[in-house]
């Protein structure tokens, strides 16, 4: 994407039954370029009502990192993300009205 200008490493890690993190090979890590700032639409949607903060922080990442791969691959052939692109554009609509994110 042309105007990427936020880089970012997502890392996810299992965490055993006793609590404590995965040990071994086996974590996930990979890093994503976006237009948006992640931090300030985490800090805007402080104030979306029913989530708690780890909710909070998977409904921003999650959806900004489906909505960036369904804006990069728009143009594919064989767009995968064709049946799902009417919802996550009244999805994202609302959610930035709830939470008058840019």
């Amino acid at each position: 994407m042309a105007n990427d200008k936020h880089r970012y490493r997502i890392t996810v890690t299992p965490i055993e039954q006793d609590g404590q993190a995965c040990s071994g090979r086996c974590t996930i890590e990979f890093e994503h370029s976006c237009h948006d700032d992640w931090m300030r639409i985490l800090e805007a949607t402080q104030r979306q009502r029913g989530f708690t903060g780890d909710e909070r922080a998977a409904l921003v990442i999650g959806t900004k990192l489906l909505s960036g791969l369904m804006l990069k691959h728009r143009g594919d052939t064989d767009d995968l993300f064709a049946p799902l692109r009417q919802h996550m554009g009244e999805f994202i609509k609302g959610l930035k009205q709830g939470n008058r994110v840019d």
